[in-house]
């Protein structure tokens, strides 16, 4: 059996969507229904319902999905063994599915990818932007091989998750927005803002999902008296950089997303509460084999991070 034709089906099964299949897989939607109707046809089995929004497996489909994610993870394996043997030279190869928050696609990911393909040329990182709840879905659809979370606690009995380093977040404004002037020592406004007086201002938040913004819209909502802060999130990070740097409200962001507008004087640190930094968790799943590639990755993350 043609095992393009597995991954294919495995694909398509993830995303739901032939047109998204056909992306993910850097293929023509024919092709990808092609692949899908010869293996249905090899297996003698409708593998999909076809609907107007898309495709659902069908019983028999779900039970050959699992099938073929075992025959790809057994592929993926017989091909490290056999690079690990002088196939490839003795080069550590092969792709790895990543995924992480914005925060950490924006600021830090970059600088993972350059030295990965520096300290190993054959690996190939295919990078996805998830929060929390879709990247440990993903891990356990088998769709991502590692995960990088943005969370303190996590507790999940099938996800095993790792602590690498901690992310040191800044609430910030523009400098001719009056919180700034809690940042100059010499003005008469200089004092440290509490709880009760941020809770009056608007704010411009990463998406619903991102750990750290729900955290402080919690104290913000539980230190509001009477009406409650103007909240607006954004699922770009750059979007939410703009409204503050046009003096329309404050934002809790990832200091290392923001250290280029402060040191350009785009942006000011606002002093008030000491938020506490979030923790970087490498997340994989616990009975998936982790392949030499994603074990290259998984050792190159932590260098790029703050401790």
């Amino acid at each position: 059996m043609d095992t393009r034709l597995l991954h294919t089906f495995a694909t398509v099964a993830r995303t739901g969507n032939l047109t998204a299949a056909a992306e993910r897989l850097h293929l023509v939607q024919s092709t990808v229904t092609a692949h899908v109707q010869a293996l249905e046809k090899e297996l003698d089995l409708r593998l999909f319902d076809r609907l107007p929004r898309g495709v659902v497996l069908t019983g028999g489909g779900r039970e050959v999905l699992a099938q073929a994610e075992a025959v790809l993870e057994a592929e993926s394996r017989l091909r490290a063994v056999a690079a690990s043997a002088g196939g490839t030279g003795g080069r550590v190869s092969g792709r790895v599915v990543l995924s992480a928050g914005e925060t950490l696609v924006s600021a830090r990911l970059p600088g993972v990818v350059a030295a990965l393909r520096r300290s190993h040329p054959g690996v190939e990182v295919d990078l996805r932007t998830m929060g929390t709840a879709a990247a440990v879905a993903a891990l356990r659809s088998g769709e991502l091989d590692l995960a990088l979370l943005l969370e303190d606690d996590v507790a999940f009995r099938d996800i095993e998750c790792t602590p690498l380093g901690r992310e040191p977040l800044v609430l910030v404004c523009s400098p001719e927005h009056p919180a700034a002037a809690r940042s100059a020592d010499d003005s008469p406004a200089g004092s440290p803002a509490d709880w009760a007086e941020l809770a009056r201002e608007d704010y411009f938040l990463h998406e619903q999902g991102c750990s750290y913004s729900d955290r402080f819209i919690e104290r913000l909502l539980a230190a509001a008296e009477g009406a409650p802060p103007r909240i607006t999130r954004f699922g770009s990070l750059e979007a939410a950089r703009s409204c503050v740097a046009a003096g329309l409200g404050l934002s809790l962001l990832a200091r290392a997303n923001v250290v280029d507008a402060l040191a350009a004087g785009r942006l000011t640190e606002v002093s008030g509460p000491q938020f506490p930094d979030v923790t970087v968790q490498l997340a994989r799943h616990r009975q998936r084999w982790l392949s030499p590639a994603a074990a290259a990755l998984a050792a190159e993350l932590p260098q790029h991070l703050p401790h």
